[in-house]
């Protein structure tokens, strides 16, 4: 079982920028696929970005791609997802993820961070 810790949440204006980051508590960390995901209550959650074990592929969803940038340092067992450019809807409670390498689903997941983001 992989144990993951975000942080980095809070509230910024319209246009502003929020750096999460994520710890994760494995020995494996670095066969790791990993991800963000966000939820709005009552709606689904949306997949926003995930990079390979080795940091060499990353994926984004259009709707964040140029906007947020996903990145991991596997000396430190941690991943990031920085934000720029932040809009009112993103506001959400982001969550970091882990998989395994050929796996399709998230087996592991953080607390969450609550991401706030006013006009």
């Amino acid at each position: 079982q992989v144990q993951l810790m975000e942080s980095g949440g809070g509230s910024v204006q319209d246009g502003g920028s929020l750096r999460l980051s994520c710890k994760a508590s494995a020995r494996t960390f670095n066969m790791l696929t990993m991800g963000w995901v966000r939820q709005v209550a009552g709606k689904e959650r949306e997949r926003l970005a995930s990079i390979s074990f080795n940091g060499v592929n990353t994926h984004y969803a259009d709707f964040v791609k140029g906007r947020f940038t996903i990145s991991r340092d596997n000396a430190k067992n941690m991943v990031y997802l920085q934000m720029n450019n932040l809009k009112p809807e993103d506001t959400a409670v982001y969550y970091c993820a882990a998989r395994f390498r050929g796996d399709a689903e998230y087996a592991s997941w953080g607390q969450g961070t609550q991401v706030t983001v006013s006009s």
